[in-house]
Formats: structure tokens, C-alpha cells, sequence
């Protein structure tokens, strides 16, 4: 066989046609010889080659011999048992059962035990606040069709990827028998404070007093000559803008005092409600010369309505206009009963200045104390409350915390709010390095992630999966909140009525860092406050710490302003936004920001327009000019009538048209204007409907800018 194309080389040469088409191996080499045996010593290894080559050429299809060798070959691999056309069509071999048979035997074999209705299995289903349809079969062990056959039954139409809520998921499993036991996303912050056991707390802790009062009445320079300190002159205009905590050693009991200094304007609600909150005791500053003043009446409803004990201290008695006398009766507008009035309501007359009656106000607050019988356990894990946070240059962010209960150490897993962290040290009042903090003791925590919410409440955990959880759950929960409070108003009619108001509600962009929490939350409830109707303070951004970069890119985005608080931009940003053209406007007084914010927004109001009245005119007779058209005789009953003005025409107290005149004349000649009791010629501006008695009201209208 192989010598059958090797006997007769020309074919292969002598047909340049089959050369060609295989332009492999042939052309190559034009000789005869090799040419011929090329192709013979390939047929024999490649029986792919050869029958190809003798089929192309024309003279190949009268040799079909060869073609058909393949199929001859596969006798060996019959054994191998492949699976080729060949053995498939062979009936020697043993027909295997298909799939199909053998199920149908089973089914044969066990009778009709399937279509009998199978035992049922009732499962206890944990349903989530929301679940998909998917989900919740699985969790049932039924099929997802059923579920969704019962939704369509309610007249619900739903996929299988569907999420529905707890309510329909919990009905459904009813329906179909499961016992069913629901849970919150919120069940991850169970135990974190756990109940209070009173029975365990032992030991006596050390009052917490706040010190509250009016703006400029003295509470920070009280505190200072107790804690023999000066702290207001560190503060910006002399007023505190931040909460401190600090300890105090009374001197004859020798018991330690923590007091907590809260602001006193009226930007600082919601941190002397926090002051309030964590307190045992309320120090009431009064000054004896100011007597009681707005932020005075709102810290005495702070403290009531934390329930707390107050004790009146009227300070400033070392001025010559003190009428303290009078402090005690304007309290007695307000339900505080001092002792000397028949109530029970401790008062001391102290001087900061002069540091006058200053041990008696410390030795009432210790009595106090005494009488509230204040009990603590140190030994459980931490609780406390972040009076204030902030992002500190170098030391990453810093809490204030007041331990409440337990002991926190460093080292400890501790979570505030939507941040977490572990304890790297603990910083006391008087800035030195303790190792733990007991109830009661005010210190700065340093090893949070970020610097959490002022009046978040702190608690230890056990490790950091927990303490993940819980700030993962509560991040989404802060997440979900602002999304909520930008997309705002969707959803029922009158949300959509109030969203058709504000749609033309002007906007002003600010970008806003402070250098702490307190005084962020403050400044953006004062802001807040100035919206109106027609204009609002649309806060970008607030956050604690310096001016960066990022900051000036989404002023710039937004064209917005960058407020900084007791706090200065980076030098990148700084030049950022020089190149940018962006306004960052630094301040430390908190009144200055709001009055400035407001000045700008005011800038924003659309002007009022205003019409001033100038006078009336009746028309007597009407003349047909050619060139001109109807000119109207009239005669100026009261007041002036001016080219240029505003006119309405009025018929019968019916309001006919509103325009402007276009010419006035009186004899032959154009006139500026017509006094009362003269006669004159009035045109109107593409109006000629004018008839006799009809009366010309002439006004004037002026744009005044408003303010807030």
C-alpha cells in the first residue's frame, strides 16, 4: 500500500493543480524524487495526510479504498469499552437501564407512598426585619412556590429574590405551622448596658456636679479658683466653648468632687442637657449683679427635668451693685426655693474673684452628696458617657470620658457610639498618665478609630468581633439616618406638598470643621435654626479637626464657603483654596459665625417689592389722534401723576388693565408730571380700551432687600 503513490511520482509533479492546493510540503521542492516520497513516508504514520492528498487531486476519487480505513481500525478499542458511533450501534453488547426506567421501577416497587402526604416538619423560623422570599423558604424547608402561591393568594405578586418584611414573613410561617421567633438588627446591642444590680454596688463613689448658668455669669472662673487653675483666659473671648471635667479635693472632708463645665450660651443646648444628664448634682451659677437670665431659667428646666438636686451659687458678691436679695426672689419665678425662703433649695453667696465662701460651697456639695448616698461597684467592666471628643494633631482621636460604672484600663475593648477602639492610655485632668479610671473620675481616652459622638455612651466589650458588630450595626444605622435626612422628603402627600414649597428654597453651601464634637453640634443647631422658607444653611460637611485638602475639593465642587471653628487649615489646603478662589473664614467665638452666616444668607432672600401709591386721575373725555390713537382727557383728582410710572385703569372698582403710560401731556407739551386738580392727556402703553369715567391709578414699585 504505502509504495502505491511512490510508483507513479508524476502525478504528483506532473499536476501543478495538486501542488498547489497543499502548499504544506510540495511546492517547496519542485524535484520529482523527493517529491513522490514525501508524501508515501508520511501516509504510512499520518493517516490523516494520505487519504486527504489522494482525495483532493482529480485522479483521487477514483481510489476510495482508502478513506474507510479508520473505521475499520477500532477493534482493539472496543475493549476499552469508548463509547464511538461504531459501538453504540453494535447490539452484542449488554443494554444498560436508563436513569429514567430505573426510577419508574422505584416508583413501582414502593406503590403510591409518595403521593401520601409526608409528616410535617415544624421548625422554629428566625425571622430578621427583612428577609427574601428565597431565604425564608429555606429557612422553613419549603418550597419557594408555595410561599409565593400564598403571597399571590394576599393579592402580593412577588419573585423569588423578593424581600418582604418581618410582619408578612412572620404570617406566613404561621400559616404554615412553624413557630416563629423574631429578631432585630438592634438585638446586637443587647447586654451592652445591661441592667443595674444594685444590690453589688458597695462602695461610695464621688458626687458629679455640673455647673450651670447664664453666659458671662462666672461658672468657668469658679471652677478655676476651686481647682486653682485658670482656664478662662485660655478660652476664646472669655467664654467656655467646650465641656471640662475635672476633680476637686474638698478641703475638710478631704472627699474628691468631679465637676463638669458646661457652656452657658444659647448655642449649647443640647451640651448642657448632656452635662445634665451624667450628673448628681447642678450648681446653679448666678451672678449677684445680672440676676436670672435666659440660659439661667433653661438650665433650672435641664436640671429638673434630669431630676437632679440644685444648689444656687450667687456669685459676684464682691461687686458694689450685688443685690443678691434679689437673685433669690427672681429664682422663686421659677420654682427654686432657696432655704431662706422656706424651701429646700441650698444657696451660697461665693466670689471667684475674691475666692470668698468657696470651701462653704464645696463642703454644701459634699453634704449633698451625703444625703444622695451616692453607692458604685468598681469591680465590673466599664460604663461611662463621651463628654466631649475631638481629633487631636499627634495623638489621633481623643475622648473626655466620665467613668460611671466599673473600672476602665488601659488595654481594654471599649465602644462609643458608631466608633471603637482599644484603650492605649488614659490621660488624668491634671494630664498625667493613669493606668485605670474608677467611677466617677473624668479622663481622656486615647485609641478610639475616630472620634465618636459627645454623649455617646461608652461601655467595654468583651473582644473585638462584638465591639465590630455593634459599630458596624450602628454605623449603618448613622448611614441610613443621613440618607434619609438628605433624600429627605419622599413619600406621603403632605411631605410632597412641603417638598413642592421648598423646591425654590434658595441654598447656602457650607463645609464646616470645629476642633471639637460639642461645639460642632452646636453651631450646626444654631445654623440650622436660621433656615427659613426661602433660604437655608445646607451643611456639605461637618467633622472634627484641621481644614484639609479634601475639604476644599468639595467647596470647590460645590462653590460653598469653609468655616473653621478653633481650627486652621493645612498649608495644601490653604493654597488649594487661594488657587480655587474658595473663602475659608476662621473664628472662635461662636456669635460671630451665626451673625456672619447670617448676613450672607440674608444676601441670598429675594427683595420684597413694595407699592407706593401716587395718585389718581378720572378720565373726562376720550380723543382719537391719528398717528397716536386714543389719548384719554383726564383731570388729577389727588396726588401726582408721573411719566414712566405704573398704572392701573379702573371701571367700575374692577381692575381692567395693568401697565405703564407712554405719554403725558398737558397742553401741547410732554410732561414729567401732572399735580392734583390739573388737567392732562394720558396714553397707555398698548392699551386703547378707555372709556369715560373710568378712573387712572398711578403707583410707584421699589425692590427692598430683607434680612433674616
Amino acid at each position: 500500500r504505502p509504495g502505491a503513490p511512490a510508483a507513479r511520482p508524476g502525478t504528483t509533479t506532473a499536476r501543478p493543480g495538486t501542488t498547489t492546493a497543499r502548499p504544506g510540503s510540495t511546492t517547496q521542492r519542485p524535484g520529482g524524487g523527493p517529491v513522490g516520497r514525501a508524501p508515501a513516508v508520511a501516509a504510512g504514520p499520518d493517516e490523516d495526510d494520505g487519504p486527504r492528498q489522494i482525495r483532493r487531486g482529480p485522479g483521487g476519487a477514483a481510489r476510495p479504498v482508502v478513506a474507510p480505513k479508520p473505521t475499520h481500525k477500532p477493534g482493539p478499542q472496543k475493549e476499552r469499552g469508548r463509547l464511538t458511533v461504531v459501538t453504540a450501534l453494535n447490539a452484542d453488547e449488554v443494554r444498560e437501564r436508563s436513569i429514567a426506567s430505573f426510577r419508574r421501577r422505584t416508583q413501582r416497587l414502593k406503590g403510591h407512598a409518595s403521593n401520601e402526604p409526608k409528616e410535617k416538619l415544624i421548625r422554629e423560623v428566625v425571622i430578621p426585619e427583612a428577609i427574601t422570599i428565597q431565604e425564608l423558604a429555606n429557612r422553613m424547608a419549603e418550597r419557594a412556590v408555595d410561599v409565593i402561591r400564598m403571597l399571590m393568594k394576599q393579592g402580593a405578586m412577588h419573585k423569588i429574590t423578593d424581600v418582604i418584611d418581618a410582619d408578612t414573613a412572620q404570617l406566613i410561617a404561621e400559616e404554615l405551622g412553624h413557630t416563629v421567633k423574631r429578631v432585630a438588627a438592634s438585638d446586637v446591642e443587647e447586654g451592652l448596658f445591661d441592667v443595674t444590680d444594685d444590690s453589688t454596688d458597695t462602695e461610695t463613689r464621688s458626687p458629679v456636679v455640673t455647673v450651670m448658668g447664664h453666659v458671662d455669669h462666672g461658672k468657668t472662673s469658679l471652677l478655676d479658683a476651686l481647682r486653682h487653675a485658670n482656664v478662662v483666659s485660655g478660652e476664646a473671648g472669655g467664654i467656655t466653648q467646650h465641656i471640662g471635667a475635672y476633680q476637686v479635693v474638698s478641703p475638710e472632708s478631704g472627699k474628691k468632687i468631679t465637676f463638669i463645665d458646661t457652656p452657658g450660651h444659647a448655642a449649647f443646648t443640647a451640651m448642657r442637657a448632656r452635662g445634665a444628664k451624667v450628673t448628681d448634682i447642678v450648681v446653679l451659677v448666678v451672678a449677684a449683679d445680672d440676676g436670672v437670665m435666659p440660659q439661667t431659667v433653661e438650665a433650672i428646666n435641664h436640671a429638673k427635668a434630669a431630676r437632679v438636686p440644685i444648689i444656687v451659687a450667687i456669685n459676684k458678691i464682691d461687686k458694689p451693685d450685688a443685690k443678691p436679695e434679689r437673685v433669690r426672689t427672681e429664682l422663686l419665678q421659677h420654682e427654686v426655693q432657696v432655704e431662706s425662703f422656706g424651701g429646700d433649695v441650698v444657696d451660697v453667696e461665693v466670689s471667684a474673684k475674691n475666692k470668698t465662701n468657696l470651701d462653704k460651697l464645696l463642703e454644701m456639695i459634699a453634704l449633698q452628696a451625703d444625703i444622695l448616698d451616692l453607692k458604685t461597684n468598681s469591680e465590673r467592666p466599664a460604663e461611662g458617657t463621651v463628654i466631649e471628643a475631638k481629633l487631636d494633631r499627634g495623638r489621633g482621636p481623643v475622648a473626655t470620658v466620665l467613668v460611671q460604672r466599673g473600672t476602665l484600663r488601659v488595654g481594654d475593648i471599649i465602644v462609643a457610639g458608631a466608633e471603637m477602639g482599644r484603650v492605649r492610655a488614659l490621660i488624668s485632668d491634671q494630664g498625667e498618665t493613669v493606668q485605670e479610671a474608677g467611677p466617677s473620675v473624668p479622663v481622656e481616652v486615647l485609641g478610639f478609630n475616630g472620634p465618636p459622638e459627645a454623649g455617646d455612651r461608652l461601655a467595654v466589650v468583651e473582644n473585638e468581633a462584638r465591639a465590630r458588630q455593634v459599630t458596624s450595626y450602628r454605623a449603618h444605622q448613622k448611614r441610613e439616618n443621613a440618607a434619609a435626612s438628605i433624600s429627605g422628603m419622599r413619600g406621603s402627600l403632605e411631605q410632597m406638598m412641603s417638598q413642592l414649597k421648598t423646591a425654590g428654597r434658595k441654598e447656602f453651601p457650607l463645609i464646616i470643621k470645629a476642633d471639637v464634637q460639642g461645639s460642632l453640634e452646636a453651631i450646626l443647631g444654631s445654623l440650622e435654626k436660621l433656615g427659613t422658607d426661602e433660604v437655608a444653611a445646607r451643611i456639605l460637611h461637618a467633622g472634627v479637626g484641621g481644614i484639609s485638602e479634601s475639604d476644599v475639593t468639595l467647596a470647590e465642587g460645590f462653590n460653598a464657603a469653609i468655616i473653621g471653628f478653633s481650627v486652621r487649615a493645612n498649608k495644601e489646603a490653604a493654597a488649594a483654596a487661594k488657587r480655587n478662589g474658595i473663602e475659608i473664614r476662621y473664628y472662635n467665638i461662636i456669635y460671630d459665625l451665626v451673625d456672619d452666616v447670617k448676613k450672607a444668607m440674608s444676601g441670598l432672600l429675594a427683595p420684597t417689592l413694595r407699592e407706593t401709591m401716587l395718585g389718581n386721575a378720572a378720565i373726562l373725555e376720550i380723543f382719537n389722534i391719528s398717528k397716536v390713537g386714543k389719548v384719554a382727557g383726564c383731570r388729577v383728582t389727588d396726588g401726582t401723576v408721573e411719566r414712566g410710572a405704573n398704572v392701573r385703569l379702573i371701571r367700575d372698582n374692577v381692575v381692567v388693565h395693568e401697565g405703564k403710560l407712554s405719554t403725558l401731556k398737558r397742553f401741547k407739551d410732554e410732561v414729567k408730571e401732572v399735580q392734583s386738580g390739573q388737567e392732562c392727556g394720558m396714553a397707555f402703553e398698548n392699551y386703547h380700551d378707555m372709556r369715560a369715567g373710568d378712573v387712572i391709578e398711578c403707583y410707584r414699585v421699589e425692590t427692598i432687600q430683607r434680612s433674616l
